[in-house]
């Protein structure tokens, strides 16, 4: 090599990852892994269940098949159901849970907090709430359908009142949990009692009452589905009580399916609603900051 020829840039080194990608990547593979395991798993069970109705080990008039609930659910989305459009039949149950939602989530926040913040109130309503609690939902659902008729009332009420106790119980007990030091502290520096509870309580509160909401949502909908099954002219409870009577496996097995979609959506847009009003929250131990 001659003395006026550069000498050779060394290479750069490449930069080690951080500890945030590294949480990421581990965060992106587990969620593969996740996904991969519940598609085999679906895969597995549906496979073994036609396979076994081919085959006749497991009997379709009972039982149905995966390609024969496609087949039924195709029919009632192209031609419709005994009661009207398929997708009227679901609009009608969705409509009855989010209102039955609604109402349930509102009055027992509103209720556990008052209930929370006022001992002697709690003291009187105690008893009356558990007994109402322990009350079978089915013999309310018939009381319901007595009072109000067929129609959309009684099936909110009847998801109202399985929310109700949920979200209840949770905020209460949010609101009994609170720091009292802290509720002491503001009461000197002269908030009122309004001020207390809007600033300090139901914000110390919503951890429970956002918790309590994953379960009411379901609630929810099972709600709404046992009020159809009591009584009704659309939903689909209506839609498995009339397959049932008629002995369609497949029918009851096809509108189940649509429920449990149902509740999936509604519970990743519950996912989403609790992470933008909990943003505030730091992730559990030993969860990977950059999971989703």
């Amino acid at each position: 090599m001659s003395e006026n020829q550069p000498l050779p840039s060394p290479r750069p080194t490449p930069a080690a990852p951080s500890i945030a990608e590294i949480n990421r990547a581990r965060a992106r593979r587990r969620r593969q892994a996740v996904l991969f395991g519940r598609v085999a798993v679906l895969v597995v069970v549906l496979g073994a269940w036609q396979l076994g109705t081919a085959l006749k080990w497991i009997d379709p008039f009972f039982f149905g098949s995966p390609l024969g609930i496609v087949l039924r659910l195709a029919y009632w989305f192209t031609h419709g159901t005994a009661y009207g459009s398929f997708w009227f039949q679901i609009w009608t149950t969705i409509e009855e849970a989010l209102l039955g939602f609604i109402v349930g989530v509102l009055s027992g926040v509103v209720v556990g907090v008052l209930l929370g913040e006022v001992p002697f109130l709690a003291d009187v309503a105690g008893p009356y709430i558990k007994v109402v609690n322990a009350l079978p939902r089915i013999v309310l659902g018939s009381i319901f359908v007595m009072w109000l008729g067929l129609g959309l009332a009684s099936k909110v009420m009847l998801a109202a009142v399985l929310v109700f106790f949920v979200v209840f119980f949770n905020a209460f007990e949010g609101v009994r949990s609170v720091d009292r030091n802290l509720v002491a502290n503001i009461r000197i520096l002269g908030a009122s009692r309004l001020q207390v509870v809007r600033h300090v309580i139901v914000p110390s509160a919503m951890s429970w009452i956002i918790a309590s909401l994953h379960v009411a949502l379901g609630f929810a909908i099972i709600g709404a589905i046992v009020g159809e099954f009591l009584g009704a002219q659309h939903g689909l409870g209506l839609v498995i009580a009339t397959a049932q009577n008629t002995f369609d496996a497949n029918g009851v097995f096809g509108a189940m399916l649509v429920i449990g979609l149902l509740a999936l959506s509604a519970e990743a847009l519950m996912a989403q609603v609790e992470k933008r009003l909990l943003a505030w929250r730091p992730a559990p131990a030993g969860e990977p900051a950059g999971r989703a």
